[in-house]
């Protein structure tokens, strides 16, 4: 079956002229995919020069362009024939089994909510993202879409992350923790506690409290929190990493013999810069749709919406919805049959 993923090209900070490149790029690189590019149709074809004729790529017009800043409620009302809002109809039509996104996080979240509805037994969409960590990298969510949540979301996010994985990573039973203030039972809001004991019924690799350290340290394969702590997680992480990477060049410049080591070290640092590239990391699923629906940085260069590219293409070759959909059934049969018992013993 082939696998197509639809573009929102003019969405970003740099629109077109990192979209269509990128585009071209993943092609060369996945000969099995096709790509829909959705945008300003005068704009996109003088970028792609011969690829314009490739078979396994797409041009689909729009008139309208989401800005960074504009409202998701007015963008929703009154951009329906936006480069974003085609490229999710796309999705919802069939057309394209997932959509990429550089543009207004609020727009596409409200955007994909409204035309692609949710996944039965999934309340709200949550934002998962994979992050590096000493043991190869982990899954974190969510990461800003929901900033208050009860425990039964808590829950919901782990199973779409777990099955998340296995559909990526082909690997059986991920382990599962929940971002917490200590690893004891007894740690945490109440909100917290009650998550933690669902997600302990709830059949998953659940291995208990993750604290912030455990995140980089790869103690779960995913990482639950709500969207509040995810997103304060998530920036002072990238705070931390821009203030060590800055550290590290005005050390190395500080005279001749520091820059002589910085010579000698100079494979080392590109190896380690290599392997934590926030941008290999890019690409951040709307999990929870009836549709794969995927946020890239805004900033994002050719390289990092390459992988956001892959990562949508990934989720819907692997069929990671499905998955999550048979696993909210499981749960909710269990469930039922659960609450059955229960009033006959009443």
């Amino acid at each position: 079956m082939t696998t197509r993923v639809a573009i929102d090209c003019m969405g970003g900070d740099h629109g077109p002229s990192v979209t269509v490149p990128a585009a071209i790029r993943f092609l060369a690189e996945h000969p099995a995919a096709h790509l829909v590019l959705v945008g300003q149709e005068d704009v996109l074809r003088p970028l792609l020069g011969a690829e314009a004729k490739n078979p396994r790529l797409r041009v689909v017009h729009a008139t309208e362009v989401v800005d960074m800043d504009e409202s998701p409620a007015l963008a929703l009302r009154n951009k329906k024939n936006s480069s974003m809002r085609v490229a999710i109809n796309l999705v919802k039509a069939g057309e394209a089994d997932a959509c990429v996104s550089a543009g207004n996080t609020g727009a596409l979240m409200a955007m994909s909510r409204f035309v692609l509805k949710m996944l039965p037994g999934i309340d709200r969409p949550a934002i998962c993202t994979s992050l590096p960590t000493a043991k190869g990298h982990t899954h974190m969510l969510d990461l800003g879409a929901n900033v208050d949540c009860e425990p039964e979301h808590l829950l919901q996010f782990g199973i779409m992350g777990a099955m998340l994985v296995e559909a990526l990573e082909h690997k059986e039973r991920p382990t599962v923790g929940l971002l917490n203030i200590g690893e004891e039972e007894i740690k945490g809001n109440e909100m917290v506690k009650a998550a933690a004991d669902l997600l302990r019924a709830s059949g998953l690799n659940f291995v208990g409290n993750v604290e912030g350290d455990g995140i980089y340290q790869g103690e779960a394969d995913v990482i639950v929190c709500d969207g509040f702590v995810g997103n304060v997680a998530l920036k002072t992480s990238e705070g931390l990493a821009q203030m060590l990477g800055s550290a590290l060049k005005s050390e190395f410049k500080r005279n001749w013999l520091t820059r002589l080591t910085a010579l000698i070290a100079i494979s080392v640092l590109s190896r380690v810069k290599e392997r934590f590239d926030h941008r290999r990391y890019n690409g951040a699923i709307l999990l929870g749709l009836k549709g794969v629906s995927v946020k890239s940085h805004g900033s994002a260069d050719v390289l990092a919406y390459g992988y956001a590219i892959a990562r949508a293409y990934d989720a819907a070759e692997n069929r990671a919805l499905e998955r999550i959909s048979a696993r909210m059934a499981q749960l909710t049969a269990k469930l039922t049959v659960a609450s059955a018992v229960a009033e006959e013993g009443s």
